[in-house]
């Protein structure tokens, strides 16, 4: 599916409006989390999704209204009433929807989030999406309505556009790029003026952060594999192994980087230049000690979201076994998924990675790996 932002910033760059519809808040079952998007062109096409169908007809005609009006809409979708024609959310969640015309006006803010995603660089929106009626007493009246819409966009140690004050602007930058930094969308609320109380605007920052990344270690066939799903994650992936004669772009074409160095020391380039972080995952299918042990044992020793190791059993417990002489404690021990995958009972490599997949999803937002229909309560979990 084309990214919504690239199709916004082409049709803007043409001379073509778009209407911009954005999840800024949910509640409950939703089923896209805040910053999803979906854009409908003049022409009437339709680029991603806010909800997987649910109130897509509905928001498209909204649209179209704010694409020949020009003024914004914040609208929230709720439960389906017992009505079959009503417009809702049948999983019974709520979402607030904010839908904007975006043109020509708004390419510098466009032009300089697409230079920062190029270049591999994070980047935040900030748009105002809501604002209270009046303001304190003895305050300069402020028009609600002029609010909407507004940007401010950050990019590194610059920032682009207005929100209309700047105190407003400063207070909001310090906070969206704390969003931008832990890889989050969200709203934020302020006075007029960037007073942290709750009314007055509200804001919502999109962020686009880098991807995480995934480091494959172990040139073999899973390797492949997993590369393979983990590019279709949204992870930047590298593979890398220290035998040059498996390790060639060749083998594997969906990995941004492969790299043909003992495995231990390109983590440790890795970590001691800040390349890696708290989001990313490391997966050894190397199923080799005198690889695995050095490797793992940095590894376990860093906050990363996931580390994972390929193996039997009997593999598994000498690895262990070795780790703890080399000084690893019992938390950091508990923090390897060894063997690693869920039990699918998959045989294939392309079974193994989506079970490899499956746990590292669970790991990131706190799932069972249970089959849904044995679990009671909420399907999604907040992010």
């Amino acid at each position: 599916m084309p990214d919504v932002f690239d199709e916004v910033h082409r049709r803007c760059r043409a001379g073509e409006p778009v209407a911009l519809a954005t999840v800024v808040a949910t509640w409950h079952s939703a089923p896209q989390p805040p910053g999803a998007t979906m854009a409908v062109a003049v022409d009437g096409t339709v680029t991603g999704s806010v909800s997987g169908g649910c109130v897509e007809a509905d928001l498209y005609e909204r649209s179209r209204r704010v694409l020949n009006t020009g003024a914004a809409e914040l609208i929230r979708y709720g439960i389906s009433d017992d009505d079959a024609y009503a417009v809702g959310l049948t999983c019974g969640g709520i979402l607030d929807v904010f839908v904007e015309r975006v043109d020509a006006g708004a390419l510098p803010e466009l032009d300089a989030v697409a230079a920062a995603r190029r270049g591999g660089q994070p980047a935040a929106v900030v748009a105002c999406v809501a604002a209270d009626a009046g303001d304190p007493p003895g305050a300069v009246p402020t028009d609600p309505a002029r609010r909407l819409g507004r940007r401010l966009v950050l990019t590194g140690q610059r920032s682009i556009g207005s929100l209309g004050d700047d105190r407003l602007d400063a207070a909001a930058g310090v906070d969206a790029l704390g969003l931008l930094t832990a890889g989050h969308s969200g709203v934020l609320r302020y006075g007029y003026h960037g007073q942290r109380r709750g009314s007055g605007v509200s804001l919502f920052v999109t962020a686009y952060a880098t991807p995480p990344r995934m480091i494959v270690f172990g040139a073999i066939d899973f390797a492949a594999a997993v590369a393979r799903i983990g590019a279709f994650l949204g992870y930047r992936v590298t593979v890398c192994d220290a035998r040059p004669v498996f390790t060639t772009a060749r083998r594997f074409p969906e990995a941004d980087e492969v790299v043909v160095q003992w495995p231990h020391r390109y983590l440790r380039t890795e970590v001691d230049a800040g390349r890696v972080d708290g989001r990313t995952v490391v997966c050894v299918l190397t199923h080799d000690p005198k690889f695995d042990v050095p490797l793992l044992e940095l590894a376990l020793r860093h906050p990363l979201a996931y580390v994972g190791a390929m193996g039997s059993r009997r593999t598994h417990d000498e690895r262990h076994k070795l780790l703890r002489e080399a000084g690893l404690d019992a938390e950091q021990l508990a923090r390897l998924a060894s063997p690693i995958g869920l039990d699918l009972g998959g045989r294939t490599p392309e079974e193994t990675a989506v079970s490899v997949a499956a746990q590292i999803v669970a790991a990131r937002w706190g799932g069972s790996g249970r089959p849904l229909a044995a679990l009671d309560g909420a399907i999604h979990r907040p992010g």
